[in-house]
């Protein structure tokens, strides 16, 4: 029988070559036989090529369903007597209104009343304050030339009131009662 050292030895010792190639021979047969069932499978980019043609096909009905909508007859909601009309006949139906209908001639523009100017008013010493002196403002970049606007001067240690009150925005949405 061989001696327990020499056991020892075969244990310890590096793999042998025939090891090493085994593993490599059945990683190899392994790479074969993936090949040899995925080779065979279809490729490129047909999934792309699909996937456009359906956008094109909702394309093509989306444009189908509006060119109907604009040109037939249907009921919106039949129950308050809503229907659709084509586009052509709408207009049709517009102009004609329209045309029946005299103009209106526009009304004045309204104007802020003036203020009393308080350069006029007399001072302490009862003489008539000096006017200041008329400039016109200048617009600002951006600005269109009739859009700068400023107030009167006002004299040191008076404070301005609107003449005018600015109307309170309108809001988008209608106020929630509780």
């Amino acid at each position: 029988m061989a001696d327990p050292e020499s056991l020892r030895q075969i244990t310890r010792s590096r793999a042998p070559l025939s090891t090493w190639l085994g593993v490599v021979l059945l990683l190899a047969l392994f790479g074969v036989i993936v090949l040899a069932v995925i080779g065979p499978l279809p490729r490129g980019s047909d999934y792309e090529e699909t996937r456009a043609k359906k956008r094109l096909e909702n394309l093509k009905t989306l444009r189908e369903d509006a060119e109907k909508a604009l040109t037939a007859y249907a009921w919106v909601d039949k129950n308050k007597g809503v229907a659709r009309i084509p586009i052509s006949r709408a207009m049709e139906l517009t102009v004609a209104e329209l045309a029946q209908k005299k103009p209106a001639p526009a009304g004045p523009i309204a104007t802020p009343p003036a203020q009393a100017s308080p350069a006029a008013a007399p001072n302490a010493s009862g003489v008539p304050a000096s006017p200041a002196p008329a400039s016109s403002p200048q617009p600002s970049a951006g600005q269109p030339q009739g859009a700068a606007v400023s107030s009167p001067p006002q004299p040191t240690g008076q404070t301005s009131s609107p003449a005018v009150a600015s109307p309170a925005p309108a809001s988008a949405a209608p106020a929630k009662t509780p």
